[in-house]
């Protein structure tokens, strides 16, 4: 599958908290520590078969990046 999304990242799931509606899916990027967490529908969850330990690819596509600092 060809996708216009440019930021790609793969990684494997490391964990999953499913909801009534929707699931908090966090993936360890694929050789190194960070982890980036993802909502998605928890329809989605049982469509794609994602669970703890699946690899996966993250695609990110966003208009703004926003920082916070105290």
């Amino acid at each position: 599958m060809r996708l216009s999304t440019r930021n790609q990242l793969t990684g494997s799931v490391v964990s999953l908290a499913p909801g009534e509606a929707m699931a908090v899916v966090k993936v360890q990027l694929a050789g190194t520590d960070i982890v980036m967490t993802s909502a998605v529908t928890a329809e989605s969850v049982d469509d794609l078969g994602i669970e703890v330990g699946k690899e996966v690819t993250l695609l990110v596509k966003s208009t703004e990046v926003a920082l916070g600092v105290e």
